[in-house]
């Protein structure tokens, strides 16, 4: 079998890069492991970074994603202290989206199966080697031996990564210090264990009802590592855990679910090793607190996606993909920094306690300033600018502002849509620039818009992704930043599924 991107790992992240593919016209194959999607209670929150990415890529889930027509805030916390607020943008999506993992991963599937990803099931890979020009990739099946030589290969295939091993590739690794358990069962007094994070000298307890009457429980033991990660957790040993943390018996049963996790934390030293590329889990690892680790994996696919299929179809700049680590691994080492603190406010001690106060109301007056809350929801993020420009504009993101044009008024989210780079010309100071681009035309979508105070530049060249990749006065040329990603040519038509809806825009 040939395929010109193989994707290792159906969670999520990897159904979403082969949507993302597939959708740029690039032949995907999907190998996944399991037979079907996991029920199981995973990450269920998305940060507005990634939303906002979504919504500009047209994957959000459900008939479309309203925007807030001001500013929105959205609650949260800091290492179980309440009092964080996540705020978004005028015309952005709430600043977090709530979605079982199970329901996302779906969705994405369909998106790939819609725009013609090759989504095979109940093929664990058991080897890649790269070889002149390409991949030879190795999987068992219950039909035997598949083997897929393509141009390029994605491990999404999670903490103990295949492919990360069959790569080469070495990670930086902190070893578990505390242990955890979670799971869902029923108490036989609900009112015992109430929602919410509770803490106590011993550890914490957080517990969430859900429709059917179960109680989910995470746990925090900072006493240290469970001496053996891989050992299955019994009801017995979660229901001894959360009395010893609470300081009184808790009686349950009906277990389902059981896991136990810590703060081990891995960072893949490359994103890349020739032309195979880690993504999400596979890449990084870091302890769950916050729900950032689902949204960081999205954005790796989010990143990666464009250039990979631009690089397919011979349009990619030949150093575009070094991008992709470049950008992403430095977000991933701010991720296990900040989860490390938050794990560090977390621990029990009175000798914390003060710190836990004095933090609480750093979180009061983080609400005007918003450093905590563009750090958990990635919104501070600020690409590298490796052609040497000044910086400026360049390497943020492009919010979504209204646009008039030709045709009528519009937004950005709309114009990002198709999936093409943007060169947004604004009156007519921005029209010069059109002549130099014009040789570009084929990869751009070049649209002519009124001036507007809410993007204060007569031209911006903005990433699929919605990152602004030059601006005037950055220290460089237009022609120098086209040349640094794009070769000259033409980009294949994107397909859209057919369930694709407008999002924030007509």
């Amino acid at each position: 079998m040939r395929a010109q991107v193989v994707v290792v790992g159906g969670g999520p992240v990897g159904m979403l890069i082969a949507a993302e593919l597939a959708g740029y016209g690039v032949d995907t194959v999907l190998l996944e492991s399991r037979a079907d999607v996991s029920e199981q209670p995973k990450a269920t929150t998305l940060h507005a970074r990634a939303v906002q990415t979504l919504a500009r890529r047209g994957h959000l889930p459900g008939q479309g994603y309203p925007y807030t027509e001001g500013a929105a805030e959205s609650p949260f916390h800091f290492a179980g202290l309440p009092g964080l607020v996540i705020t978004a943008p005028a015309r952005e999506p709430e600043p977090i989206l709530k979605c079982p993992q199970a329901e996302l991963e779906r969705h994405f599937e369909g998106r790939a199966r819609a725009t013609g990803a090759r989504i095979l099931r109940e093929h664990r890979v058991t080897g890649a080697v790269q070889e002149d020009g390409g991949v030879r990739v190795t999987a068992d099946s219950p039909q035997g031996t598949t083997v897929c030589f393509a141009e390029y290969v994605v491990g999404a295939d999670g903490s103990r990564s295949t492919v990360r091993d069959l790569a080469g590739i070495a990670s930086d690794i902190h070893p578990a210090t505390v242990s955890a358990l979670m799971g869902a069962v029923t108490l036989a007094q609900p009112d015992e264990l109430p929602k919410g994070w509770h803490r106590t000298e011993r550890g914490w307890i957080v517990a969430k009802l859900d429709a059917e009457g179960r109680t989910h429980i995470r746990t925090l033991n900072c006493d240290g590592a469970h001496p053996d990660r891989q050992l299955p957790p019994t009801l017995e040993e979660l229901r001894r855990e959360v009395s010893w943390i609470a300081g009184r018996d808790i009686a349950m049963d009906e277990p389902c679910w059981l896991s136990r996790f810590s703060d081990f934390a891995r960072l893949a030293r490359t994103y890349r090793a020739g032309r195979i590329f880690l993504v999400g889990d596979a890449a990084h690892v870091h302890f769950p607190i916050g729900g950032q680790g689902l949204s960081t994996g999205v954005l790796d696919a989010l990143n990666l996606g464009w250039k990979l299929a631009l690089a397919v179809h011979g349009l990619a700049d030949a150093d575009l993909l070094d991008t992709y680590d470049l950008e992403r691994r430095p977000v991933a080492r701010r991720v296990i920094d900040q989860t490390q603190a938050q794990l560090a406010l977390m621990r029990p001690g009175p000798e914390l306690d003060a710190l836990r106060r004095v933090f609480t109301g750093v979180l009061s007056a983080d609400r005007e300033h918003g450093y905590l809350g563009g750090l958990i929801s990635a919104q501070d993020t600020v690409l590298p600018d490796r052609t040497g420009g000044s910086g400026g504009a360049t390497g943020t993101f492009l919010r979504n502002a209204v646009l008039n044009t030709a045709t009528g008024e519009t937004d950005v989210i709309g114009l990002l849509r198709d999936g093409r780079p943007l060169l947004l010309l604004l009156g007519e100071e921005g029209s010069g620039h059109r002549e130099t681009a014009r040789e570009w035309e084929g990869i751009l979508n070049v649209v002519r818009a009124r001036p507007t105070a809410e993007v204060p530049y007569d031209a911006l060249l903005v990433r699929p992704d919605g990152y602004i990749a030059w601006a005037p006065g950055d220290g460089r040329e237009l022609t120098e930043a086209l040349s640094a990603h794009f070769v000259k040519g033409v980009v294949p038509e994107p397909a859209v599924p057919e369930d694709a809806v407008s999002v924030g825009h007509p």
